[in-house]
């Protein structure tokens, strides 16, 4: 079949799913172009198909867009913006939701699956309908998630299942089916995640830190706690192989650690995590080489504002006590001061 004679579809993709749905999609359609926010690797591919590059976000853009292009069917894979019922009436329109629909609609669906401890991902293509995540499943697959799992693992095993399901799930909403219904008894929602969200709190269990920490490895803001004032990232751990029982325990502590190997070992609310990989400042290293002392205590602890406000503190006083000098010695003997 020749290109004349394909299908028209136009790709809208500002996140790190949109390269697979390209290779996807431009073995089988006419790619009419890409929506995309910045000139990198995924336009670079793109352009390298033919396929002209838009640099474009909104939601204007886009309808704009559609009437220009006149595509049989916008196909939208990571895109972060609410589209209007009356945008949605000027053709078909397909989203690729990674998540098992209709649970985990909505936003940070992958981080949500592994910080839940969920035994499994999935990729759902659903056509588009006013509403969250809401229209018909035209297909839907899953992967395990591993106990050892980062996010990155994880997306590469998604966008690998979004090539392989995309393509067909196009094509029978082209071919005029509406998907399967979601049931809305069984629909849940997942909110944004910002990265201030990413603080360790210690005294939760080892098990959701470990989620925690590879639920937020690259390419998304790490988890972190705090070394004294400083922000810590903590870019690679896990649950202690160290069986002992701590009686007494303090969380945030650190126990025991390996100059050689590099990891140091944190109590948490139930057991201890080993650190490998850290970053303070811009500066990555092992663990170890940053946290060396049994004696320190990970995490923004009261003692250290306090001392910080007491600090500050004597710093003011020191400041308006010299202001208070200065001003006694500037004026003139005999002249009251202005």
């Amino acid at each position: 079949m020749t290109s004349e004679t394909r299908a028209r579809v136009l790709l809208v993709g500002l996140g790190p799913t949109t390269h697979s749905a390209l290779e996807a999609l431009a073995g089988r359609f006419d790619v009419v172009g890409l929506v995309r926010d910045c000139d990198d690797e995924v336009a670079r591919a793109a352009r390298a198909y033919g396929v002209p590059v838009i640099l474009a976000t909104t939601p204007a853009d886009l309808a704009r867009l559609v009437d220009e292009t006149r595509p049989d069917c916008v196909v939208v894979s990571s895109y972060h913006r609410i589209l209007s019922a009356a945008l949605l009436d000027r053709c078909r329109f397909v989203n690729v939701h990674y998540a098992p629909l209709p649970r985990y609609r909505g936003r940070a669906n992958v981080n949500w699956a592994i910080l839940n401890g969920e035994p499994e991902a999935a990729v759902t293509v659903h056509t588009m309908v006013p509403g969250l995540d809401a229209g018909g499943i035209l297909a839907q697959a899953t992967v395990p998630i591993g106990r050892r799992d980062t996010i990155g693992l994880l997306y590469d095993r998604l966008n690998e299942l979004q090539r392989r399901i995309l393509a067909g799930a196009v094509q029978r909403c082209l071919d005029g089916d509406p998907g399967d219904p979601q049931d809305e008894a069984q629909a849940t929602y997942g909110c944004t995640r910002l990265p201030d969200d990413g603080l360790i709190d210690w005294s939760r269990s080892t098990d959701e830190i470990d989620r925690l920490v590879r639920a937020l490895s690259a390419p998304y803001p790490g988890a972190f706690t705090f070394f004294g004032l400083a922000r810590l990232e903590v870019l690679a751990a896990e649950p202690s192989p160290d069986r002992r029982t701590f009686a007494g325990r303090v969380p945030g502590r650190v126990v025991a650690s390996s100059a050689d190997q590099g990891w140091c070992d944190v109590l948490t609310g139930d057991g201890l995590l080993r650190l490998h990989r850290v970053r303070l400042g811009d500066e990555v290293s092992a663990a170890a080489a940053v946290v060396r002392g049994s004696r320190q205590t990970l995490g923004l602890r009261t003692t250290d504002l306090v001392e910080r406000v007491a600090l500050l503190e004597r710093a003011l006083a020191d400041l308006t006590a010299d202001a208070v000098e200065t001003r006694s010695e500037a004026v003139s003997p005999g002249r009251p001061a202005p």
